[in-house]
């Protein structure tokens, strides 16, 4: 599958990679844990219908990475941790499918909490804890934090602002046009700050429903066909908020925005897109800087959730997006390399306060 080297080492870096089958209910589904350094791992759960499982496999490692460089950079005492469940939720997702992988993530004893993602929702998040208590971003009814989006596009915007400042000397994006690709759960609630904040917004989807919302929400949005057009348009910002990859050799050299801030997560192809999109003068603020939003009101609740508490916590990305961006000028590197110093630094150094000993 590619995740141990030809010594059997985890060549990917990870802690633990669990797959979970329950033939009955036809569960599938993929556990990645990349780092507990700073505490249990934490990050949602993707249903979608992979063209094959090492491609699920290929998504889980990728994405759990990201979240623990998320958690860390977010001030957050958790880890980083992904799952992923192989599959179209609109055919495959059962109640006994959904509490099958409640007992997967139970086993692991408090090593990983879950959370929503793609194809998972508020709703199942309560199934789900019907079989564990490690479920995080659940019902309002049930004590949970309710939709993570708001404050998922609450921080994107917030680093958006940092990244306007960085680039026009103001943190604000009045009178900027920002591009936005996708108007799903996140999109949807960045579209109405940046309106809020006086900026022209164009947006694209691929779905029929989500292009109707904005029609119906917000007439002043100009809808494009795709995202060719989308980023090909005379933007200052784009702002990716559908799946990774969006940023790759092909999209970066005709991108004509000058900064690039949004909600998807892995949205370089590869790492070398990040010295691209530097050679041709585009700003990009890293996704799981400013997309660390969501997990932030999630984490809020293992604690008791508490809105303002955890807006405040989110609000903090401008900051560190901003100290972030600093740190690449001064050190001379791609904004996603002055992040992941700050993240490797940070699970290194408080990582290793777990060698003093506690009875």
């Amino acid at each position: 599958m590619g995740v141990f080297d030809t010594d059997g080492n985890d060549a990917t870096g990870h802690e633990q990679v669990v797959f979970c089958q329950d033939r009955n209910s036809g569960l599938k589904a993929i556990i990645g844990i990349y780092s507990t350094a700073l505490g249990p791992a934490l990050g949602g759960t993707r249903f979608y219908p992979y063209e094959s499982e090492e491609a699920a496999l290929a998504d889980v490692l990728k994405l759990s990475r990201g979240m623990a460089y998320k958690n860390a950079l977010a001030g957050l005492d958790l880890g980083g941790g992904k799952a992923v469940i192989w599959g179209d939720p609109a055919t495959t997702k059962t109640e006994t499918l959904l509490r099958a992988y409640g007992r997967f993530v139970e086993s692991l004893r408090g090593r990983y909490y879950t959370a929503c993602d793609v194809g998972t929702y508020v709703p199942d998040m309560d199934v789900i804890a019907r079989e564990t208590r490690y479920v995080t971003g659940r019902s309002v009814e049930h004590g949970g934090a309710g939709d993570s989006s708001v404050l998922t596009a609450w921080g994107v915007f917030q680093g958006m602002r940092a990244a306007a400042e960085h680039t026009w000397g103001s943190p604000t994006l009045t009178g900027r046009t920002v591009g936005v690709a996708g108007l799903g759960k996140v999109g949807k609630y960045l579209v109405g700050h940046l309106i809020k904040d006086g900026a022209t917004v164009l947006a694209t989807d691929v779905n029929p429903a989500a292009l109707e919302w904005a029609r119906t929400n917000h007439p002043e949005v100009e809808l494009v066909p795709d995202n060719q057009t989308l980023i090909t348009s005379d933007l200052d910002v784009y702002a990716p908020c559908a799946l990774g990859g969006a940023l790759n050799d092909d999209s970066v050299p005709v991108l004509r925005a000058k900064v690039v801030t949004g909600a998807a997560n892995n949205q370089l192809a590869h790492p070398g897109i990040g010295k691209l999109l530097d050679d041709h003068g585009i700003l990009y603020t890293p996704d799981y800087v400013v997309n660390a939003g969501g997990v932030i009101q999630v984490a809020d609740e293992i604690e008791g959730f508490n809105f303002d508490r955890a807006k405040l916590r989110a609000t903090g990305i401008f900051e560190t997006t901003r100290r972030i961006l600093h740190l690449a000028g001064d050190e001379g590197v791609p904004p996603a390399v002055a992040a992941d110093r700050l993240a490797e630094r940070r699970m290194a150094e408080v990582g290793r306060l777990r060698a003093i000993y506690l009875n």
